[in-house]
């Protein structure tokens, strides 16, 4: 899979609406390191500002919303588990929207000075309180119900929808128009500083989903044979939670709301390698960069010189396959599936 990213990355760098070739590629890299060589300065503005930084957050947010996903369903320990089903990223979403919104606020112009990290500080703290929500409402002496937490995910899920419905209906015509775009998820207004931003986030949830991996695998057995084997269950549930967060509101801060990337992304990979999440963290992060490059070749194609929103794609594709899940998931309860 890393092989595949690798060049998967190189061919992302050309494909769109204009064509870059092989040659071109090479000699915009070398005039970029210092050569005197003569290039297209258009062509090295696309390939170097748009093309590559595009790419390049793809990579991340495919990774975040994977890894996420890993994280839930092994929380959970169910493999149709999705990285926003505790409230994550409506309420990403919704803090989001308030910036879009009433970003001239006085209480937002306060924070100006943060520049472009208000969005996805905003995103986290919606994020965040949703997923404090869900958590106050499951938690009941000292033990979180996962039944309960999943019930209060919904309930929470719905508020935050709301909330972002309704500042799309009393927002001025770019606002709105932002907002919806938003929600369907786009990769368009990709620059080096969101990936710099989305990939700090990435690489530190990565390897703090790293280091959960074992606790996660004794998990499975359920709460009380974790604990026989020396996890501290509780606290292993607050730190996936909080870093559950990190990655899904970051992500959707910069990108908008992208359905089913890190729901199916683990899933296909217990059907190849199995629940050890040593090697599902790890895979899920390659895996869910690869299909989110995919994806967005096939949104720069399909209608070009237009662009589709990626999370379009994401639902066509990836809600037949959450069918497929459910009716495998099905059919294999009696087998011991993801349990066994």
């Amino acid at each position: 899979m890393a092989i595949v990213l690798t060049l998967l990355v190189i061919l992302s760098a050309r494909t769109g609406a204009v064509h870059l070739s092989w040659p071109e590629i090479f000699d915009l890299i070398r005039h970029r390191a210092g050569s005197d060589i003569q290039v297209n300065s258009i062509h090295e503005g696309l390939f170097f500002q748009i093309r590559l930084p595009r790419t390049f957050l793809c990579v991340f947010v495919g990774a975040s919303l994977s890894v996420s996903g890993a994280m839930m369903q092994s929380l959970f320990r169910n493999p149709i588990v999705e990285p926003g089903l505790i409230g994550t990223s409506a309420g990403s979403a919704f803090g989001a929207a308030m910036l879009i919104v009433l970003g001239q606020n006085s209480l937002f112009q306060s924070f100006s000075f943060l520049g472009n990290l208000l969005m996805p500080i905003c995103a986290f703290i919606g994020g965040l309180t949703a997923t404090l929500l869900v958590y106050y409402f499951s938690a009941s002496l000292n033990r979180v119900n996962i039944s309960i937490m999943i019930l209060a995910g919904i309930a929470i899920n719905a508020i935050a929808a709301g909330g972002t419905g309704f500042l799309a209906y009393i927002a001025r015509d770019p606002q709105a128009r932002s907002i919806t775009f938003w929600n369907l998820g786009s990769i368009s207004g990709a620059s080096w500083q969101s990936v710099l931003i989305v990939g700090i986030s990435t690489i530190v949830g990565f390897v703090l989903a790293l280091k959960f991996a074992k606790p996660l695998n004794a998990l499975q057995l359920g709460d009380a044979e974790a604990g026989y084997l020396g996890v501290n269950t509780e606290r292993l549930k607050i730190f996936v939670i909080l870093v559950n967060t990190l990655l899904v509101s970051v992500a959707t801060s910069m990108v908008g709301i992208i359905a089913f990337v890190g729901l199916i992304v683990p899933h296909l990979l217990r059907l190849l390698k199995g629940s050890d999440n040593r090697y599902l963290m790890i895979g899920s992060a390659l895996l869910g960069a690869i299909v989110m490059i995919v994806t967005d070749m096939i949104c720069r194609v399909v209608i070009a010189p237009a662009e589709m929103p990626i999370g379009i794609v994401t639902a066509f594709i990836g809600a037949p396959v959450f069918l497929w899940l459910l009716y495998r998931f099905k059919n294999n309860q009696q087998k011991g599936g993801f349990y066994a």
